[in-house]
């Protein structure tokens, strides 16, 4: 039995792991006018937002109500939209730095159990990183989903509730919920847990740190270093501690 105490770690998707392009803003986009008649907002903001908040706040806009039944309905739109799309994913979208090899890296420790928490709602989440090899790592059936609440902080408490109904007790220290906005950031303080920033979206180290996020990453191509900070295996750095890691990435790279 692995002497280590056992470790959570709750990845966000977009930005943090990959890009995915904007097929799943167009699969959106074509579901909500297709199910509402309602022309879409090109100036909505999804980075960090659950899809349930996203939606909710949409259909306020026009004055509509947020029904468990229209949502359903529009959510199985999406769905359909998506999977028609999904093949044009790896083309559009990429891997980021470091990322497969931090996850297999973690995936080796015994004490280590990965999952998703995301704004994604689950078949979406799901295909994305199915579709870059990235899935086998993650226990998805602990994960917290943009379906499940329009609250981020909930999805890391219904995530961590979850994981220690079929694992066991976590210690708060433990759990560790790794992201590229201020909102995952937020919703790790909230939920009680470490929040690792990673400013490989469009939030910078600085704001990332500022938002109370305990450790800061560049990005993820230090992979050993990377990797001791979630496993637990390097002293814990200063709250907010921006670690630096890397060369930018290229501009334009692809």
């Amino acid at each position: 039995m692995d002497p280590r105490p056992p470790r959570l770690i709750m990845w966000d998707i977009d930005r943090t792991l990959l890009h995915a392009g904007r097929i799943a803003v167009q699969a959106y986009a074509t579901a909500f006018t297709a199910v509402t008649g309602l022309a879409w907002r090109e100036a909505t903001v999804f980075a960090g937002r659950t899809d349930r908040a996203v939606t909710a706040e949409l259909l306020a806009g026009y004055g509509m109500p947020d029904s468990d039944e229209l949502r359903a309905t529009f959510f199985q739109r999406y769905v359909e939209e998506f999977a028609a799309r999904r093949h044009l994913i790896a083309a559009s979208g990429r891997v980021l730095p470091g990322v497969r090899e931090v996850l297999a890296a973690l995936a080796d420790r015994a004490h280590v159990t990965q999952t998703l928490v995301t704004g994604n709602i689950p078949a979406v989440a799901l295909a994305k990183v199915a579709t870059f090899g990235l899935d086998g790592p993650f226990d998805v059936t602990v994960g917290g989903y943009g379906m499940d609440d329009p609250v981020r902080a909930e999805l890391v408490v219904r995530s961590r509730r979850l994981a220690e109904a079929k694992y066991g007790p976590f210690d708060p220290t433990d759990i560790l919920v790794v992201g590229d906005t201020v909102h995952d950031i937020e919703a790790a303080l909230t939920g009680g847990v470490t929040a690792i920033g990673v400013a490989t979206g469009d939030t910078g180290a600085d704001e990332l740190a500022a938002a109370g996020a305990h450790t800061v990453f560049t990005d993820l191509r230090d992979v050993d270093a990377v990797v001791a900070r979630l496993a637990g295996e390097s002293p814990v750095p200063p709250p907010g501690q921006r670690a630096p890691l890397g060369d930018p990435e290229p501009a334009g790279s692809a």
